[in-house]
């Protein structure tokens, strides 16, 4: 073995970056759901679980920002700054790194609109927010296509246990909203309570090429 060059470091940092940023969206997107209408946890007081999700999201910025750039740095592929940011122009896997280059734009645009919350229409920022709930299961997406690695083995286990507290966690949220309003007003209450659950912070997760 020729030991760890600069190259198979960036290679290493990029798949473990990957791997960490989808585990962390994966537990903002979780705290999100289960958090109720009042922004609390059961023994928890509400500024705790706003400046845990907040952290959380945070941290998993940091984690993309790197997996992006060990991603564009390594010499392995030929992944530009360009295709990281606009989707399906890649020359290496453009669908997969395509769907991985959407759900930044989107984690952008919630950073984005979340910093200027105050100063744009609430409906705008609302929008939004709503399609932050299509950057999860895109990311979730980006990682296994592009990343042998989340095909099998251990990793494998680890993304299809996020994925399944992320989805049980849905369903029971959306199960009890629907069952604490009158049959009337279900749809609009569980659209609304939706909406609310991520509007703590973003965050991103993605994956590794080959």
């Amino acid at each position: 073995m020729s030991g760890i060059t600069a190259s198979t470091a960036l290679w290493y940092a990029s798949r473990a970056t990957g791997i960490t940023s989808l585990v962390l969206l994966s537990a903002v997107v979780l705290l999100g759901i289960t958090v109720n209408r009042q922004g609390r946890l059961p023994g928890l007081p509400r500024f705790a679980v706003t400046g845990l999700h907040r952290n959380l999201s945070l941290i998993a910025v940091v984690f993309v920002a790197v997996h992006v750039v060990t991603a564009v740095a390594d010499s392995y592929v030929s992944i530009s700054l360009a295709a990281a940011v606009i989707p399906f122009v890649s020359s290496y896997e453009p669908f997969w790194l395509g769907l991985g280059a959407v759900s930044l734009d989107l984690m952008a645009a919630v950073i984005v609109t979340s910093l200027v919350r105050s100063r744009i229409p609430r409906r705008a920022w609302r929008t939004v927010h709503w399609l932050s709930y299509g950057m999860y299961p895109v990311a979730v997406a980006h990682s296994i296509g592009s990343s042998t690695d989340l095909q099998s083995g251990w990793r494998l286990a680890v993304t299809v246990s996020c994925v399944a507290a992320v989805a049980g966690a849905a369903v029971f949220r959306l199960r009890r909203s629907l069952m604490a309003v009158p049959r009337s007003g279900r749809v609009a209450s569980a659209l609304d309570d939706a909406v609310g659950s991520l509007a703590g912070g973003p965050a991103a997760g993605q994956g590794r090429p080959r």
